[in-house]
């Protein structure tokens, strides 16, 4: 649904996205290898609600993580409205500063507003919290004014619209051929409480739902496009927050593969006690999901049991692994170092993980207290909170010599991200894990834009990967051992994955990049990129 006001006054709104601060996760080293692909992901937040407003007032939407917002574009704009997560922060704040350089009000939203508002005082208008109460008179002042106030003003949220009663995300102001993956949620929410998180206080405990119906037609929306990415990622906090729900939605998401001749892969993010839900695991096989994040932080059971992470150690962590695999599904893992229980023998047990779960993709990071979770306000109460103004590479004073949790960072992803170890880790999954993936026609794949981006994508990969790079030994040792079995994605897959793991860690390795994704430090090369970009733009 949109937004049920009657306004008088026709607006055109400008929805800026941020760009990211480059990491593990978002694959921008692959980007070159894809053709036409330039950023990671949609985002669903801002298209969620571009689709939400008034359809009498026009909407532009820019993502910078493809290209910058212009001059022209805020001359354009009445008004300019944002959403980003704390990463993002100081794009968020360079979006404000041009926006109030051309003289046009500016609206922020979103995760880092709603768990810090208090972080954004030269925005002329906040909104807190989800889509609902707070977001209708939010535009109810916009068609009033669109003068910048005197002085800031907050619109929160009390009453949350259902997540069933949600529009589906303006993709026609989009190219979805832009991106790696694609994007879509079913639930909101997380019934958890682990400490560093932020999602029980932002969003909830009680997963809220969208309905089957909802997710096949943003699914056809996305089919609607010339082209889309191969792959649709599930943004839930917990794909399987609500089992029941999960396991009722996924025979639809089956009917319309089938229906469809299976044109997309799935991929999710759930808690590792997902190995225990055999039959919603048979469903997902069923319905081509092939990749699961699991937020594993540690494989030391006393650390999760201390961040209140007991659902990683409610079966061995090995088995689940193995359990998932069996289904066909690879995980991605997230790693925390810094946490206050770790010892001068963390840094040889994640290795030990790393080598003997044989997950190939590790977001390995150092922790960052986000506002609005117990592990803030802990830390706030120990003195343990640091200034983004101290340089350094996270806001926690560690328990541990700083220097030497960097310099554990450091070695752990040199370990991980060494091309003989990477590539052996994706020829265990050949057999491991791709072998158990339900093999469905291929009729939904056959278009000639998709030929057109595999023809692309493999060439990038013999050539760049296979031939000119040198890791390329260890590359086609993996990859023979796919083609042998037939798994020609695969060989495609871990070619750009593997291509972006590499080439960041060297870059890590170098300094070019922080331990922590949240990390003030080095951010200021995402905006000097963009005044580039724009400059060139210009001239």
């Amino acid at each position: 649904m949109r937004c049920p006001l009657s306004v008088k006054n026709k607006r055109r709104v400008l929805c800026i996205f941020p760009a990211y601060t480059p990491s593990f996760g978002t694959f921008a080293h692959a980007y070159r290898l894809m053709g036409r692909v330039r950023a990671f992901m949609p985002p669903q937040g801002l298209l969620l609600i571009a689709a939400y407003l008034t359809q009498s007032w026009q909407v532009r939407f820019i993502d910078e993580n493809i290209s910058p917002a212009g001059a022209a574009d805020f001359a354009w704009a009445d008004v300019v409205m944002v959403s980003g997560m704390h990463i993002q922060e100081p794009q968020i704040h360079d979006i404000a500063a041009r926006a109030k350089g051309a003289g046009r009000v500016s609206v922020l939203g979103g995760a880092s507003v709603s768990g810090a508002p208090e972080h954004y005082p030269d925005f002329d208008y906040l909104h807190i919290g989800e889509i609902g109460d707070g977001t209708d008179r939010l535009i109810a002042r916009l068609d009033e004014t669109v003068a910048p106030p005197s002085e800031q003003m907050r619109f929160e949220t009390k009453e949350r619209l259902p997540l069933c009663d949600f529009p589906i995300p303006a993709y026609q102001l989009i190219r979805l051929d832009r991106y790696l993956i694609g994007s879509l949620q079913f639930s909101s929410g997380c019934p958890y409480r682990c400490e560093f998180c932020d999602i029980p206080a932002l969003y909830g405990r009680q997963p809220r739902l969208k309905t089957p119906e909802q997710i096949t037609a943003e699914l056809d929306a996305m089919l609607a496009q010339p082209s889309h990415p191969p792959v649709v990622y599930f943004v839930d906090d917990n794909f399987i927050g609500n089992r029941k729900a999960a396991r009722e939605m996924l025979p639809h998401l089956i009917a319309w593969q089938r229906k469809h001749g299976y044109p997309l892969n799935f991929a999710c993010e759930a808690t590792l006690n997902l190995a225990k839900q055999t039959e919603i695991l048979t469903l997902m096989r069923e319905a081509h999901f092939h990749t699961v994040f699991v937020g594993i932080e540690t494989p030391e059971v006393d650390a999760l049991k201390a961040m209140r992470k007991d659902q990683n150690a409610t079966l061995p962590m090995m088995d689940a692994i193995r359990m998932l695999n069996s289904y066909g599904l690879e995980v991605t893992s997230g790693i925390i170092l810094g946490l206050d229980t770790d010892t001068a023998d963390t840094e040889k047990r994640l290795k030990a993980f790393i080598d003997h779960s044989q997950v190939p993709i590790l977001t390995i990071n150092l922790l960052q207290a986000l506002p609005r979770t117990p592990l803030w306000d802990r830390l706030k109460r120990e003195g343990r909170l640091i200034g983004d103004d101290a340089g350094l590479e996270s806001n926690v004073r560690f328990l541990r010599p700083y220097d030497e949790v960097v310099a554990t960072w450091l070695r752990c992803i040199a370990h991980a991200y060494d091309p003989e170890r990477l590539f052996a880790r994706f020829a265990h999954q050949v057999e491991a894990t791709y072998i158990n993936r339900k093999v469905g026609p291929v009729r939904g794949k056959l278009t000639i834009n998709n030929l057109r981006s595999a023809a692309v994508l493999a060439f990038n990969i013999v050539f760049r990967v296979g031939i000119l790079s040198d890791y390329r030994r260890p590359f086609w040792r993996a990859a023979r051992k796919a083609l042998r079995r037939g798994q020609i994605d695969a060989v495609l897959g871990m070619g750009f994955v593997a291509h972006h793991l590499i080439r960041f860690t060297r870059e890590a390795l170098q300094g070019d990049h922080n331990a922590s994704f949240y990390s003030a430090r080095g951010r200021e090369r995402i905006l000097a990129r963009q005044e580039a970009r724009l400059l060139r733009r210009s001239a």
